[in-house]
């Protein structure tokens, strides 16, 4: 049933949607048909396509349209000031790169002082009391002044007794049925998205009830960042994003896989996974070298490389590598442009890119450790490629410097090549010795997901979400 459908139902789980990773994590690992088996569900994404919102519409019976609203100047300029504050108090790595980023961008007289004019009144913000002030002014605001119109009177027709934002960190489009929800009273939870965003992206807000997180790590900075959270209403859910890896209906053969992709089963496989173009500069001439390293290892059986392009950020910078490099596979990665939605179909992909690679290759990704939870072997390039100017690109060594990212390098469970000739011989090594560093990758593994990497993160997650909704947000 689509939104023009009947929208009658009381109580229960409304599921917001607010990009197509949320979609990934919680409609194809199947976390909210588990949610709709034991309590009623609504759901309110973003329309990605006719495909996807077609499947939406047959999964769920209450789907109604998350459309991008128009929030007046003053809210805009709040939220850009807290964002602002807040990066500036936390100073983290990543905090730090996103200011120098957005420093960068200033690239004209009026956008430098635009930049600096927003710093300077940001600057009495940056200190607890300061960015107490600018949350509380961002939920007035939200809630007094922001286009909520439309979803307050939504929920007043669907009286969920639980509001959930599948993903904080892409909120924007979602702020205004947030804001919606809590200027009724509604109950809110959110899932913090993933590993790195407490330290490298900007404040959560609006404010919510609950919140769900990957491990107790996350749980932990959640609490040191944001103190005046209630210990007991952060969750450990585990994340259903990598939920695919460990369900047999997801593997192929080794045969299967590497027809789908134009590989040949019996020579090794390198696995090379690309960042967001626009932040790993020269990252097309790190594919060549690696390539150009593996040319010459043909006493290893001739490996091949097999590139998975991250489907954010400018694509074109890999065409010319594509046209001329036709020793080096490039697989259709299928997402969906709008809201950067991952098909179902590359669920399958990316599981079995992995489970069929023997080394994996990539700058500071999620896919080290989803490499590890694979037991294959995974090296970071740590240098950066000729002609890239950190005085004007960003340096993505840093990355390794990162919060997040620096106990999996403390781990021992990945390798940091520091040149070409590094990786040269770690991928040789690597291939040689498949077993080596095999103790490290289950105990960063371990460390890190405990017993939740077992193809039933969204199920747990969907137990949650029903037992919040019971509750009826009595403790609120």
């Amino acid at each position: 049933m689509n939104a023009g459908a009947d929208s009658s139902g009381i109580g229960g789980v409304l599921a917001i949607l607010p990009r197509g990773e949320a979609i990934r994590n919680l409609v194809y690992s199947e976390a909210l048909e588990r949610v709709a088996a034991e309590t009623s569900l609504a759901v309110l994404s973003v329309v990605p396509g006719d495909e996807i919102w077609s499947l939406l519409g047959k999964r769920y019976e209450r789907l109604f349209p998350l459309t991008p609203g128009s929030d007046p100047w003053i809210v805009r300029a709040i939220r850009e000031e807290l964002d602002l504050a807040h990066g500036r108090w936390l100073w983290s790595q990543g905090a730090r790169a996103r200011w120098e980023w957005r420093e960068r961008e200033a690239t004209t007289l009026r956008q430098w002082l635009k930049r600096n004019v927003k710093k300077l009144a940001a600057y009495p913000f940056v200190n607890r009391p300061g960015l107490e002030l600018l949350t509380a002014a961002e939920g007035w605001a939200g809630r007094r002044l922001g286009a909520i119109g439309e979803y307050r009177e939504l929920l007043q027709r669907l009286r969920p007794a639980l509001v959930f934002n599948g993903s904080h960190v892409h909120s924007q489009v979602a702020l205004p049925a947030v804001h919606a929800a809590r200027d009724l009273g509604l109950p809110t939870a959110t899932f913090v998205f993933s590993w790195d965003n407490l330290t490298s992206q900007g404040r959560i807000f609006p404010q919510y009830d609950y919140y769900l997180v990957w491990n107790e790590v996350l749980r932990r900075d959640l609490l040191r960042i944001y103190p005046r959270i209630d210990p007991g209403r952060v969750l450990v859910s585990g994340t259903s994003q990598f939920d695919f890896h460990f369900r047999r209906q997801f593997a192929w053969s080794r045969e299967e896989y590497c027809a789908k992709i134009g590989a040949d089963p019996a020579r090794p496989i390198v696995l090379y996974s690309t960042g967001m173009a626009n932040h790993i500069a020269g990252e097309p001439w790190l594919i060549a070298r690696t390539a150009d390293l593996l040319r010459e290892m043909t006493d290893l059986g001739s490996p091949q490389l097999v590139v998975r392009v991250l489907p954010k950020g400018p694509q074109e910078v890999f065409d010319q590598l594509r046209a001329e490099r036709r020793d080096i596979l490039f697989p259709e990665v299928c997402w969906e442009r709008q809201w950067l939605t991952p098909t179902l179909g590359d669920a399958y992909l990316l599981s079995n890119m992995l489970r069929h690679a023997n080394v994996g290759i990539n700058v500071a990704s999620t896919i080290t450790l989803e490499l590890c939870m694979f037991d294959k072997p995974a090296i970071n390039p740590c240098f950066l490629p000729p002609g890239v100017d950190p005085r004007v690109s960003f340096d993505f060594t840093r990355y390794y410097e990162f919060e997040h990212y620096r106990p999996i390098v403390a781990s021992g469970a990945v390798e940091l090549a520091r040149s070409p000739e590094d990786l040269g011989m770690m991928i040789r090594r690597a291939l040689c010795e498949p077993e080596r560093l095999r103790g490290e990758r289950a105990a960063l593994v371990r460390e890190f997901f405990g017993e939740t990497l077992d193809g039933e993160a969204g199920g747990r997650l969907a137990r949650i979400l029903v037992d919040l909704a019971r509750r009826g947000g009595s403790n609120r």
